[in-house]
């Protein structure tokens, strides 16, 4: 091995390999476990509905901002160095957060924890890539994949049966014990590359560095909020969507015409990388996306409990572990990347289009999801390590982590985007299908009047007087047409994201996969 290689053999590398997945783990699960927990929050804090929601997007803009600059930051403090920050700082944070006693308080803590956080994603991506030799770089990626994928599943079900069991603040404690293990490991295993010298600070791009968290910060923000603040028709969402634009104009640049930037956006000059990074965007939108409307529809149509629908999602987890190594070893043997993950988009197809099948106005049962979810972990299990591998494939060095990094971003972005979208779209159409149901419902049908009375007659013999009980009726009925709206809704959206990914199928396809067993050059992995 030369000496300034970071391939690791052995026990050191095992090491090595678990430390950095727990630290994605860390990131990823805390994206999900606090949905769950949202309500306790609320009603410890008194705090109010768009008030709460501030937990998750605070989160979620230091996320957004701080994964762009993890390659520079490396660069600046040595990557050992920075890892072991961001564990500090994600730890720290955590504690605080569960000892926040006013909303705003939380707010704060959780910005810094997602400033911690998103570093722990991109940085342990690249310890885990460049920890393996080049001919394992499927393997190494498909290690990393079972915490990226896992993750969003985990929070969910982990977070309900805390908050069940325990109280809101232990979702945040229980990081701690794992953060101090992982910093420890961190300091004493991981090595740092030999990068060039780091820069004096007045060659530091400050400017770039505001541009870039102007642009992601206004980006998130819209995204998190716009749907709840009627988009447009908002004075602060119009203001953030042209201080976005401008930003990113000024950033792009900036970024290209300064001497020292703080994101390299040359690298993008790579075909692979390019396709890659829009790939992880799709794969953001769909990965996000699916794993937010499943639960959503039966906790708010069918009346499940947050951990009852946790757990459903736990076996498609578990298929996309299982298809991680197999994945792995295919590319291994010199499967092309883009066969791979047309197959996985054509698979989210398949789930996306059996979803607009099975869900109905009625109660669906939890049999009906289990293949359907199955094929959904086969077909993510495609997904993420070949558009992982296609995307670094043709990098050496340093390019390596300012790749991960875009991939990184991109991927959050494109869950952002997914979610924004989906509950946008959701909402229009709500109204379309219940304006529809209602204009068929004429209070004159005999039909109408019959259903109405047999309601009216339930609630009578209920104890209800007979005006009020006619007013039951009508409420009741009311629901059922909101409740018919909302599966359509649900029904439209699954098709929609199943022919996203359809369509991309034959574009996949045209892109040229990286040979990166024969391009990679052991000795340039530093």
């Amino acid at each position: 091995m030369q000496q300034d290689s970071l391939v690791e053999y052995g026990a050191r590398r095992v090491i090595i390999t678990i430390t950095a997945i727990f630290c994605a783990l860390l990131e990823i699960v805390d994206t999900t476990i606090v949905n769950v927990a949202l309500n306790d929050m609320r009603g410890n804090m008194g705090a109010t509905l768009p008030e709460i929601g501030w937990v998750i997007t605070a989160y979620a803009i230091g996320n957004v901002i701080v994964v762009p600059m993890t390659s520079w930051l490396s660069q600046q403090f040595g990557r050992r160095n920075y890892f072991a920050a961001s564990i500090i700082i994600f730890t720290v944070s955590s504690f605080l957060c569960g000892n926040a006693v006013g909303i705003w308080e939380l707010v704060a803590f959780r910005f810094i924890q997602g400033l911690g956080g998103g570093a722990l994603l991109v940085t342990s991506q690249t310890i885990i890539t460049e920890s393996y030799p080049p001919e394992k770089r499927g393997t190494s990626q498909a290690i990393y994949g079972l915490g990226v994928i896992i993750g969003p599943t985990l929070g969910p079900p982990l977070g309900g049966y805390i908050v069940d069991h325990f109280s809101w603040p232990y979702i945040f404690y229980i990081n701690i014990p794992i953060g101090v293990i992982a910093t420890l490991l961190t300091l004493q295993f991981v090595r740092s590359p030999k990068f060039a010298e780091k820069k004096s600070a007045n060659e530091i791009d400050w400017l770039g560095i505001g541009l870039l968290a102007a642009t992601v910060g206004s980006l998130q923000y819209v995204l998190e909020r716009g749907q709840e603040d009627d988009w447009f028709n908002s004075s602060s969402i119009t203001t953030l969507v042209v201080v976005a634009a401008l930003s990113l104009f000024f950033f792009v640049w900036r970024e290209l015409t300064y001497k020292n930037p703080i994101v390299e956006l040359r690298v993008l000059k790579n075909g692979n990388l390019r396709a890659g990074t829009v790939l992880s965007f799709i794969l953001g939108f769909g990965l996000y996306g699916s794993t937010f409307i499943i639960p959503l529809y039966t906790q708010s149509t069918l009346g499940w409990t947050a951990t009852q629908s946790g757990m459903l999602m736990i076996p498609a987890a578990l298929t996309t572990a299982f298809m991680m190594p197999i994945i792995g070893k295919l590319l291994e043997r010199g499967v092309p990347q883009q066969y791979l993950v047309a197959l996985g988009m054509f698979l989210f197809f398949v789930y996306s289009f059996w979803g607009y099948k099975i869900l109905t106005p009625a109660d669906t049962g939890a049999d009906a999801f289990f293949w359907m979810l199955i094929v959904r972990g086969i077909g993510m299990g495609m997904l993420f390590i070949p558009i992982t591998t296609l995307a670094l494939s043709s990098l050496k060095g340093q390019q390596i982590g300012q790749g991960a990094a875009f991939t990184g971003m991109m991927r959050q972005l494109g869950g952002s985007f997914g979610v924004a979208a989906i509950t946008t779209f959701m909402s229009r159409q709500n109204m379309v299908h219940r304006s529809d149901l209602v204009s068929q419902l004429d209070i004159n049908n005999p039909e109408v009047q019959q259903r109405v009375h047999s309601l009216q007659a339930g609630f009578m013999s209920k104890g209800m007087d007979a005006t009020t009980a006619l007013k039951s009726g009508y409420q009741a009925l009311d629901y059922s047409v909101f409740k018919q709206a909302s599966v359509l809704s649900y029904m439209d959206v699954c098709l929609y994201l199943g022919i996203m990914f359809l369509v991309c199928v034959p574009i996949v396809l045209m892109v040229k996969g990286g040979k990166q067993q024969k391009k990679l050059d052991p000795s340039a992995m530093h």
